[in-house]
């Protein structure tokens, strides 16, 4: 049997968890059942396949850029706790539960397969090592729940609770998903969905008249920050300058030394490389999306007309990037400053109270889930709602993240936990759900399942498919403003 599992433990950790890999299978998949020559399905799978490749490319610029100002950022401000890093708790974790997980993971995509195939969730979750992520945070918990010997019912209920995940959260966002791309071709596929969810309700409630972060308009002068991948790299210039100038100042030393370099001349100049480097980072995330679009989209028709009719893919969240490139770095630096704040509320009340652990904010989360969130705000508030919407997701993950920490805690992971909003609320759901014993655990998580399928099928049916738009109040509002507008200006030239 042990063959068995290093065979489900390569195809999840060799295949499923590498999205190149999937995205270029599924597109290839989707060309043959169009009745695409040879050719055409192995060249359309390789270009997806290198169109995510090029996305992780831009992503891997970004991180490593954002991770010297992280550094800095903690150094010059001297505060300690734990940053929320999903790739660090799974490879800590996955030393005693990968191969639960392993199992966990494949049937658990199965599971979403039959969902999408035989409810109205017609959903395919294709964004690899998030799939990973949340197979081995149930592993972890219903292991601990049910106990290491009732290991084939944590495999059941586990694959059960992953595919179930995977298909409603793409439901939930899906409203707002059509509204950002304004079509009905792709979802969500990203387990910080609440926070983006959360950020596209908190535009519509507070941008009800504002112009979306695409329209700002620029002075004479300044009109060269229109272009977005100039506005992105000149903001993180102001804002690495200004950390540095302050290390600098602060504390020299570990400033010149966190930048590997010889002398404050030369940090100063890291910190302008740095910056300008997540520029590039961004530009190539919107590039590779773009190539990503075009080859999956059209090949994912043949999967929906053959396998699950009508299914549409979910993917990761840079996907949205490209439809709201000012909004991005507005969520980004927003969502920072709700995890501030939310990080002062954990240090003067809740860790007191309720013994929170302190969540400090992690520049990647906050970046890639922060700039959905503005993406998202932006499309139902505009400028107002990229801002708030930005923030509350800062919030969403450091709350969720040290609420999720009381339940790994205890499962040896105290100094790490995952970061994004969904790993939060669901993995502390099915962790108090498992408090009673293995058998009320069982049946809890069982109709935590099924509440949520019926949940998301409900409104499948009653919002989505019946076309509800976020932020329709502020889109006619703005299209009477502007008819307002034309109408003056055309008298005046009467």
């Amino acid at each position: 049997m042990e063959w068995f599992v290093d065979i489900l433990d390569f195809i999840g950790q060799q295949i499923l968890n590498v999205p190149a890999y999937l995205i270029g299978i599924i597109t290839a998949i989707g060309l043959i059942a169009l009745g695409r020559s040879a050719g055409q399905v192995i060249g359309g799978g390789l270009k997806a396949a290198l169109g995510f490749l090029i996305l992780g490319a831009g992503a891997g610029v970004v991180v490593a850029s954002l991770t010297p100002l992280g550094d800095l950022i903690l150094a010059v401000t001297g505060a300690q706790g734990v940053i929320p890093t999903n790739e660090v708790i799974t490879a800590i974790a996955s030393e005693q539960y990968g191969a639960t997980s392993a199992y966990v993971l494949v049937l658990g995509f199965l599971v979403m397969l039959a969902l999408a195939r035989f409810t109205p969730l017609r959903y395919i979750f294709l964004t690899g090592h998030h799939m990973v992520f949340m197979a081995l945070l149930l592993s972890v918990v219903l292991t601990v729940g049910f106990g290491e010997e009732l290991s084939w019912l944590v495999v059941l209920v586990g694959a059960l609770l992953l595919g179930v995940i995977m298909v409603v959260m793409p439901a939930f966002a899906h409203p707002w998903m059509k509204k950002i791309t304004g079509d009905d071709s792709i979802a969500m596929g990203h387990f910080g969905t609440l926070g983006y969810i959360a950020a596209g309700a908190a535009g519509q409630l507070t941008g009800v008249r504002s112009r979306s972060t695409e329209e700002i308009r620029f002075p004479q002068g300044l009109k060269f920050l229109r272009d977005s991948m100039v506005a992105t790299a000149l903001s993180m210039v102001l804002i690495y300058e200004v950390f540095v100038i302050w290390g600098l100042i602060a504390m020299p030393e570990e400033t010149i030394t966190i930048f590997g370099s010889a002398d404050a001349g030369s940090a100063v100049m890291a910190g302008l490389m740095q910056a300008l480097q997540f520029g590039v980072g961004v530009a190539v995330i919107l590039y590779g999306v773009r190539t990503v679009l075009g080859e999956l989209v059209p090949a994912f028709q043949g999967i929906a007309e053959k396998v699950v009719p009508g299914a549409k893919p979910a993917l990761d969240i840079p996907i949205v990037f490209p439809y709201a490139a000012n909004a991005v770095l507005i969520g980004f630096l927003s969502s920072f400053a709700g995890g501030l704040i939310a990080l002062g509320l954990i240090a003067i009340w809740l860790n007191p109270a309720f013994g929170l652990a302190l969540i400090l904010p992690g520049m990647v989360p906050h970046f890639f889930t922060g700039g959905g969130a503005g993406v998202f705000g932006n499309a139902t508030g505009g400028r107002v709602g990229a801002a708030v919407g930005g923030f509350v997701n800062g919030v969403i993950i450091t709350i969720l993240p040290a609420l999720l920490l009381l339940v790994l805690g205890e499962f040896g992971f105290a100094n790490t936990t995952f970061g994004d909003a969904d790993f939060g609320w669901f993995g502390t759901l099915i962790g108090v759900g498992l408090l009673g014993g293995t058998g009320s655990g069982v049946v809890v998580s069982i109709l935590i399942a099924v509440v949520l399928v019926v949940a998301a099928s409900i409104f499948q049916k009653r919002v989505v498919d019946r076309g509800w738009v976020p932020g329709a109040k502020r889109d006619a509002l703005l299209e009477a403003k502007a008819a307002e507008s034309k109408a003056a200006a055309e008298r005046a030239q009467a």
